[in-house]
């Protein structure tokens, strides 16, 4: 039985008919619900809490890194153009700063505080020299002990890495790489300023698997100007023959009011609702022949990967960084725009270096915002995690953790549900609700259901397309 097409269908008719804007759940209550009441003395606060009772789990560690030395036109990160290292190198010297106070608002001795899970994004974290690399690690671990075994990733630029700079970062610790992609046709990269051959990013490959990088990832982007069916179809054999652990397929959301670099997608080159309906079925179709399992929203790994694994042993997460082995981990992040989680509370940083450099010399955390979750936030969360990493929720399970009769205090989600029920994405029973295999591929707008702020407001506006 093979495991990946016995969880998903695709039905494009379901998909047009209950495709909507949604957010991406990376977090519960989601960012854009942060508050400015809470700053840096209710960061602290929390940050000192930690270890109240003498348990300690490890954490997990995000590192923004936003610089890059050419634009992608479809690109809507917190980045900065240059080719100037200097601009990095003052940016290294306030991470420090950074670690420093963080770690000094965690109970314990500096160096003591374990981690399992460490990863840079950006930006293009390989931006960085080959010092830079070393003195960012070094300085992390005076702070932090990064623990045997744990999963150390970064986010790679196929264009900006050789044979060395991967040797580095095994040599660094890192063993687990996700590497971009989006699209090998030639005149889809030129109209997103993005253009990489096929060879440079297989390279990239082989040189982390001869250096010990355990998993693998291939970033894909579908939507993008000039994207056809066929033209998708040579990129996925191409990336399949890479035999990456596992693949992202994001849905490119055009958004050019909200991200300038998008101005300069002409929307009269991207391709139809429906040309991208059959892109995705077509990326599904080969992924899933090829035995990768769907994980969940965009996500595919191989069986035997730890996601898959997690999965299916429900230990499966979703946090900043996306899907996740680690469920019980605090995130503390690092540099402009990163986003923490600390026990029962999310806080994000200033989005400039500006701001970030002088909240950094003051000295104080760099936080512009941020929410203490109340009991029905937390409540909202777990049944949010529940669907997004596991399509089914134990109705009596949140009733025993959360002390509700389930069916009372969400009658009126379990009424919207219903005509989800009615169109055959989900099942709801007394003790069970479970999505279905024609609805996993929405399952962000399952989750809709119970965001009590987006059903409070009903301003979608702000997110993409779930599909």
């Amino acid at each position: 039985m093979n495991f990946a097409t016995e969880n998903l269908v695709f039905d494009p008719q379901i998909i047009r008919r209950f495709d909507v804007n949604g957010p991406r759940y990376t977090s519960y209550p989601t960012a854009d619900r942060f508050v400015e009441a809470f700053d840096s003395e209710a960061a602290a606060l929390w940050l000192g809490k930690r270890n109240i009772g003498g348990i300690s789990r490890p954490l997990s560690l995000y590192f923004h890194i936003p610089f890059c030395n050419t634009i992608c036109y479809y690109c809507a990160c917190n980045k900065i153009i240059t080719k100037d290292h200097g601009r990095s190198a003052k940016y290294l010297k306030y991470l420090g700063k950074e670690l420093a106070l963080q770690s000094a608002a965690l109970e314990g001795r500096d160096g003591e505080h374990e981690v399992i899970q460490l990863h840079w994004g950006g930006g293009t974290p390989t931006f960085l020299s080959h010092d830079e690399m070393r003195q960012l690690m070094a300085e992390t671990r005076k702070h932090f002990k990064l623990l045997d075994g744990g999963e150390y990733s970064i986010e790679v630029d196929p264009r900006k890495v050789d044979r060395a700079t991967v040797e580095l970062l095994g040599e660094l610790g890192f063993n687990r790489m996700s590497v971009g992609v989006q699209d090998f046709d030639e005149k889809v990269q030129v109209a997103v300023n993005r253009v990489q051959s096929e060879e440079e990013t297989a390279d990239v490959i082989t040189a982390a698997r001869a250096s010990g990088f355990k998993s693998v990832s291939v970033d894909l982007i579908y939507g993008l100007p000039h994207q056809n069916v066929i033209g998708f179809n040579r990129t996925l054999e191409r990336v399949l023959a890479m035999d990456p652990d596992r693949l992202s397929i994001y849905n490119y959301a055009h958004l050019p009011g909200l991200f300038k670099p998008q101005r300069r997608i002409a929307d009269a080159d991207l391709p139809t609702a429906e040309e991208r309906l059959q892109i995705l079925a077509l990326a599904i179709r080969k992924l899933t022949d090829a035995g990768y399992v769907f994980i969940g929203m965009d996500h595919f790994a191989k069986p035997d990967d730890e996601l898959a694994v997690a999965q299916r042993q429900g230990r499966l997460h979703r946090n900043f960084q996306g899907y996740s082995t680690y469920a019980d981990c605090d995130m503390l992040s690092f540099g402009i725009s990163s986003i923490s989680k600390v026990g029962p509370t999310y806080y994000q940083n200033v989005k400039t270096l500006d701001e970030y450099y002088d909240r950094l010399d003051a000295p104080m955390l760099p936080i512009v915002r941020g929410i203490e979750l109340n009991a029905d936030d937390i409540l909202r969360r777990s049944i949010i995690q529940a669907l997004m990493c596991h399509f089914e929720l134990s109705i009596e399970s949140i009733e025993s953790s959360h002390l509700i009769d389930f069916h009372k205090y969400f009658a009126a989600e379990i009424e919207d549900l219903r005509e989800m029920e009615r169109g055959g994405l989900l099942k709801i029973e007394r003790d069970w609700i479970t999505v279905l295999p024609p609805g996993r591929m929405l399952v962000r707008v399952i989750s809709m259901a119970f965001d009590r702020y987006l059903r409070a407001d009903r301003q979608r506006t702000r997110y993409s397309k779930v599909i």
